[in-house]
């Protein structure tokens, strides 16, 4: 019978079959050959080629089975860090995956008899994190890549920076709400009451008597003796006073309020804040460390860009090279009195001013502020790393 057309149903359906997966069985590692039946099976291991294959092996069968385990290793966690990363996966659906390719190496050409065998080896390697169930052995990858672990840390330096602004802002906010909650105290109109001394004693008017109402001569009493009668007996009968608020009363009244407090509170921490991070731009720095070699050691170099907070990078003055260094490699430069410096740190932080004097036993410097808002504004005692030359 002759051979199908290559359009017909049984020619395509031949290909779709010399494609796709076969037994393991009749799969020939040495000649990476796939046999679809044990017939042909047969056929190939009787073959020239076959057993010229064998008669190679045969000569140091160590090299070969070294080459296929680490062909087999290789691409297994090749699949398992670019699939799926460094999740926690069971072992049987990455080789499922694997084994799904047809060119795979297979285990029996391996120094690997079981899959578990296998992922024992990942475990005791440090290769992958191995632990077993009840549902069988899971893996997971461990990402060793330099560029990996490097972006790790730049990513929880980061987060870190982030967390310290967001708790420094939780805290705050929650020191504004204690106090808040602490301040019951409402500003309310103190009201007092009218009290008498002595609350038996009586008011008594006299209006006096006349000499006689019978004749002509009879005189009415003045309006002045009568008005001076009044007074007398109030003054004797008792007198009428109004309380007087206590001193308590009085500062309770003049307590400031929590507002008040919070901005003095503020006003006070924003003198005395510092940060971690005090690279700025175009300020002359010192290089401080022995790792780039004497040629960079002690030289004055201006900052010319300043990377995440604590990154700079910075151009020697002598050479003009340029370096990428971090912050806890340089420090600052003090310069003479009368020279301009910025300040780094604290509550003047940003400003531009002018040494006045420095301060050898305290390692501190008197400044003063020559620009902005506060400009003639002293400052003084400010420590040496917080204040640099201006380039």
């Amino acid at each position: 019978m002759g051979k199908a057309d290559f359009l017909t149903p049984k020619a395509i359906a031949n290909r779709i079959k010399s494609k796709g997966l076969q037994k393991l069985r009749w799969y020939c590692q040495m000649c990476q050959k796939q046999c679809r039946d044990e017939n042909g099976f047969k056929c190939h291991c009787m073959s020239e080629s076959h057993q010229r294959q064998l008669l190679l092996a045969s000569e140091n069968p160590q090299q070969f089975m070294d080459y296929f385990s680490e062909e087999f290793r290789n691409e297994f966690l090749e699949l398992l860090r670019r699939r799926f990363g460094t999740k926690r996966v069971h072992n049987n659906i990455v080789y499922n995956e694997y084994i799904s390719h047809r060119e795979h190496v297979h285990m029996n050409a391996t120094q690997w008899e079981t899959l578990t065998d296998f992922t024992k080896w990942l475990g005791r390697e440090g290769v992958c994190k191995v632990d077993e169930t009840p549902k069988g052995w899971y893996i997971q990858y461990i990402d060793r890549d330099p560029e990996t672990i490097k972006r790790q840390q730049e990513l929880e330096k980061k987060k870190k920076q982030d967390l310290d602004d967001e708790e420094r802002t939780a805290k705050f906010i929650e020191e504004q709400v204690k106090r808040g909650k602490n301040e019951k105290e409402e500003e309310t109109p103190l009201y007092t009451e009218f009290s008498r001394e002595n609350e038996e004693a009586k008011v008594v008017f006299s209006l006096g008597k006349g000499a006689s109402t019978s004749g002509p001569s009879s005189s009415k009493p003045s309006s002045s003796s009568v008005a001076s009668n009044v007074l007398k007996s109030a003054a004797v009968s008792g007198t009428v006073k109004r309380k007087d608020p206590t001193p308590s009363q009085v500062k309770e009244k003049k307590k400031k309020s929590a507002l008040d407090e919070i901005m003095e509170m503020e006003e006070k921490k924003k003198k005395t804040e510092r940060t971690e991070h005090w690279l700025q731009q175009d300020i002359v720095v010192k290089i401080v460390t022995k790792k780039l070699g004497e040629k960079y050691y002690k030289k004055k170099a201006v900052v010319k860009e300043v990377i995440d907070r604590y990154t700079a990078v910075v151009k020697l003055v002598d050479s003009g090279d340029k370096l990428k260094l971090d912050q806890t490699h340089l420090e600052t430069v003090i310069p003479a009195p009368g020279k301009q410096v910025l300040i780094l740190n604290g509550g003047y932080k940003g400003n531009v001013g002018v040494l006045e004097s420095i301060k050898e036993k305290s390692f501190s410097a008197t400044i003063i502020i020559d620009s902005g808002p506060l400009k003639g504004r002293k400052v003084d005692s400010l420590p040496y790393e917080d204040f640099s030359k201006v380039a």
